[in-house]
């Protein structure tokens, strides 16, 4: 392929990454609306998803990698100052190392920060289902209380009747 073209298709593949990117937090967003007890088999299936896209990514940044360094490989071999040496091409492949492993730290840390951010938001969503429900058994043991005071006083009122009935 020429450049412009492969300049083209990697201008293509980020803009379906980023696109693929998008769709999952909208499925996410989506996952979270639906209620807890079902929601465990719509999770599983939007973390493989979203393992499947990280590999991908993490393949195709690999790929944009090597193949920068084998156009800067091959202009320095085919300039003009011809002092490309054996130690300038492994000291290359050293820095290209050392970014992967950088970048594959990140995407973990990522991966990591985004599980606590689940973790976070189940938390959060759970603690206010709780605090829905005891609001419920609040308002019940206030109607019982009400009710038990209500019995109190028709019992007090029961009491005075019959007392006055005895007198008589």
């Amino acid at each position: 392929l020429k450049t412009d073209e492969k300049k083209h298709m990697v201008g293509n593949v980020e803009k379906q990454m980023e696109e693929a990117r998008e769709l999952l937090e909208q499925m996410d967003l989506e996952v979270r609306e639906i209620p807890v007890q079902s929601r465990g088999m719509f999770s599983t299936r939007m973390k493989s998803y979203k393992q499947e896209l990280e590999k991908l990514d993490k393949e195709f940044k690999r790929s944009r990698i090597a193949y920068s360094d084998e156009v800067n490989l091959r202009n320095e071999l085919l300039g003009d100052d011809g002092n490309t040496s054996e130690n300038q091409l492994i000291k290359l492949r050293e820095e290209r190392a050392f970014l992967l492993d950088n970048t594959e730290r990140l995407e973990r840390s990522s991966r990591r920060l985004e599980a606590g951010y689940q973790i976070t938001v189940e938390t959060e969503q759970i603690g206010q289902e709780i605090l829905e429900n005891l609001h419920h058994d609040k308002e019940k043991i206030q109607r019982s209380r009400d009710r038990l005071r209500e019995t109190d006083t028709n019992l007090g009122k029961s009491s005075r009747i019959l007392s006055g009935m005895l007198r008589r």
